[in-house]
């Protein structure tokens, strides 16, 4: 596969043509200058020493030289490096129960709860192993396929649920099967294929797969989940069980037996989940038994460097530009050739200069994926943020730093460099890549409707990808859920804040009721105050007016009394 790392120097070529069509019309008009001196055959035969081609020649070899420059500032890449990293371990491929009855609470917090601690811990505990991940109820289908991407497993886990089977029951041979078909072809190393759930097989035939995938070289394992005296299912957000038709409680149960058959049947061994810690230390004496074989896993992919081929054919054409003369006598060679050599040596040490230079972030990258494949994140991190300081139009820069910042949890950084690997990459496929992972990154946040954008992109870009369809479609129905909630939600705040209203009202009716009964009481205790009589009230009137009488007498005596004393003083 050929690429140009930074294509945009490519519009470098227009300048190319654009002196080639100055040249063109200059030689026109020397050609009208001449034909004003004479005859043109005259003037070649006085001028034998004077070339028509070689100045042409020389005029087209620095065309091409300047060409060969701008291409190789565009830095061309040819050819897949694809680094692989060889490991010592098994292969095995998780099977998950995620139907409804893994809902039941006989073990805390519920049954697929210790499921998603067991996987957890079981790859936890991988390390040159390839995994796989398969989850069914009434049919199975692929989580994540075979891989040696542990981080992928443990991202997937969380955003497992009964609610993405649309078939329920336990369908414990369609998983069996599934997986016998998912591992790879390397023969001679040990294949095991882990089957957790609660052994309410409702298929039949788990036997019957168990056997085929043992005479194929695999061992079955299969570890029990719950209880064996039972546990009523939980309908979530309802707070009530599932009921059968009858209108009883379904009680789910653990069963061993038919646990220890399919696992008798595939060559492995049954163990009942009660403690995690004992279970892994079981599982893992288990697995140490299979055969261990070195496997190969793809690490990363990168473009071989060409500009070297194109800078050593631009020095040759200039160094037979600098060799071939104007004039056709050889004793002209002395003129302008020691300028031309001065100008071959500048172009040459310009053209060895550039390697390094183009070079340079190019070497961030490499140590910065030598780290990444340590899992020194953040050590990768500095190399490649380096690398885009030198050349911040890199995308592979970018897009591998968003690598590393996602492998560190930052989460928020890490979608601005895939946003910005996206807009600098012109690759299709790398490209919708870019996407994808931003997709993921939305995903593991529970921004669904980011994430399904994200991989509506990624599938324009690349329609064959089956992982990113598979994740949109698991966003689109997270994303309903989520809407649907949400809508609840709505609904249940509407509902409270009418009941707040509501008891508002009522408080309001119950003061205002409160308030009328007081005045009803205030009426009445006025209503029983004792009333008088006419005749008492005209006898009360008639005492006051007496009163009143001998007052305004007595004032009058006062009032003649003071004036006789005045007068006499007076006098």
């Amino acid at each position: 596969m050929f690429r140009f790392e930074t294509p945009i120097y490519l519009y470098g070529l227009v300048l190319v043509a654009l002196l080639a069509l100055i040249r063109f019309m200059m030689h026109r008009s020397q050609k009208k200058r001449l034909r004003k001196f004479g005859d043109p055959q005259l003037l070649k035969e006085l001028m034998p020493d004077v070339s028509r081609v070689r100045p042409a020649l020389k005029f087209w070899l620095l065309e091409a030289a300047l060409a060969m420059l701008f291409v190789m500032l565009a830095r061309p890449q040819f050819g897949k490096s694809i680094n692989h990293e060889k490991r010592n371990g098994i292969e095995a491929i998780i099977a998950m129960d995620i139907s409804n009855s893994m809902r039941a609470q006989d073990v805390v917090p519920s049954r697929l709860e210790r499921t998603k601690m067991m996987v957890e811990n079981l790859v936890d505990n991988f390390t040159n192993d390839k995994i796989g991940l398969i989850v069914f109820a009434g049919d199975a289908f692929v989580q994540l396929p075979i891989t040696s991407d542990y981080v992928s497993a443990k991202m997937f886990l969380g955003s497992i649920d009964p609610s993405m089977m649309q078939n329920q029951g336990t369908n414990i041979a369609a998983a069996i099967e599934m997986a016998a078909y998912s591992f790879t072809q390397q023969e001679n190393i040990g294949k095991a294929i882990i089957v957790i759930t609660d052994g309410e097989d409702h298929e039949g035939q788990a036997i019957e797969a168990a056997k085929y995938a043992k005479e194929r070289g695999m061992r079955v394992y299969v570890l029990g989940v719950g209880s064996t005296k039972g546990s009523p299912i939980p309908i979530p957000g309802t707070g009530d069980y599932m009921h059968d038709n009858s209108g009883n409680v379904v009680m789910s149960t653990l069963n061993e037996n038919m646990c220890r058959e399919v696992a008798q049947a595939g060559g492995g061994a049954y163990i009942h989940v009660e403690n995690n810690s004992n279970a892994q230390r079981q599982l893992d004496e288990e697995l140490n038994k299979l055969e261990h074989q070195e496997t190969e896993s793809t690490i990363y992919s990168d473009f071989d460097e060409q500009f070297q081929a194109v800078g050593i054919l631009a020095l040759l054409l200039l160094i037979i530009e600098v060799l071939v003369l104007e004039s056709k006598n050889p004793f002209m060679k002395k003129i302008s050739l020691f300028g031309s050599k001065s100008k071959a040596v500048t172009i040459f040490l310009l053209l060895m200069a550039m390697p390094s230079i183009a070079q340079t972030d190019r070497k961030y990258i490499r140590q910065g994926n030598k780290l990444y494949e340590q899992r020194d994140y953040e050590h990768a991190e500095v190399d490649y943020t380096k690398a885009i300081e030198k050349n911040d139009k890199n995308p592979q820069a970018h897009y591998n730093l968003g690598n590393a910042l996602f492998a560190q949890r930052k989460d928020s950084a890490a979608v601005v460099q895939f946003e910005k690997a996206a807009q600098l990459e012109t690759n299709p496929l790398r490209k919708s890549q870019s996407y994808h992972n931003m997709g993921v990154i939305c995903q593991q946040n529970k921004l669904y409707g980011e994430a399904i954008e994200a991989y509506k992109q990624a599938l324009r870009l690349n329609p064959n990808d089956d992982e990113t369809r598979y994740n949109l479609v698991l966003c689109q129905q997270e994303k309903k859920k989520q809407d649907q909630q949400n809508q609840q939600n709505q609904q249940d705040q509407k509902q409270n804040q009418q009941k707040q209203d509501q008891q508002k009202k009522d408080q309001q009716k119950q003061d205002q009721q409160q308030k009328q009964d007081q005045q009803n009481k205030d009426q009445q205790k006025e209503q029983q105050k004792p009333q008088m009589s006419k005749e008492n009230a005209e006898q009360l009137l008639n005492a006051a007016m007496q009163q009143e009488k001998q007052t305004q007498k007595r004032m009058r005596e006062a009032q003649k009394q003071g004036q006789r004393r005045q007068v006499e003083k007076n006098w």
